[in-house]
C-alpha cells in the first residue's frame, strides 16, 4: 500500500478549509484516510499561526513508515523543520507569457528603441547648429 500525506478538502464553496491527512494513495481526495494529521485554513493570514497546525510526532511516525508528502504538504514541513527541503520544485511556469505575447512584447520595444532614436537624431541635429 502506498501512503500519502496530502491534503483533503473541506469546508464550504469559496471557504475551503483542509485536512492533513494520511491515506493510501488509491483513495479520493477527500474520501477515506487513515488519520489526520492537521489542518490548513488558507483564508487566514500568513503570520497567523493558526494557518497551519501539524501533529509533529505522527507525522514523523507516518513519515518513518513510508508515506510520501505532496508537494505542498512538504513546504509545511519544511517551515516546521520535519523535513530537509529538496531541489527545484516540479512548478508550472504559468507566469511566463506565451510565445505570441512575448512577439509583440519584443515588437514593442523594437518600436520604442527606434522612436527613441528618431527622436535623438533632431536633438543632435540641433545641438550642433
Amino acid at each position: 500500500m502506498a501512503l500519502a500525506i496530502r491534503l483533503a478538502r473541506g469546508g464550504a464553496k469559496k471557504r475551503p478549509y483542509y485536512r492533513i491527512v494520511v491515506t493510501d494513495t488509491r483513495n479520493p481526495r477527500d474520501g477515506r484516510f487513515i488519520e489526520k494529521l492537521g489542518t490548513y485554513n488558507p483564508l487566514l493570514p500568513k503570520d497567523s499561526e493558526n494557518r497551519v497546525t501539524l501533529v509533529e510526532d505522527r507525522i514523523k511516525h507516518w513519515l518513518g513508515h513510508g508515506a510520501k508528502p505532496t508537494d505542498r504538504v512538504a513546504r509545511f514541513l519544511e517551515a516546521a523543520g520535519l523535513v530537509e527541503k529538496k531541489g527545484p520544485r516540479n512548478n508550472p511556469n504559468k507566469a511566463k507569457p506565451g510565445k505570441k505575447a512575448q512577439e509583440r512584447a519584443e515588437e514593442r520595444a523594437k518600436q520604442a528603441e527606434d522612436a527613441a532614436a528618431a527622436a535623438a537624431e533632431p536633438a543632435a541635429e540641433a545641438a550642433e547648429a
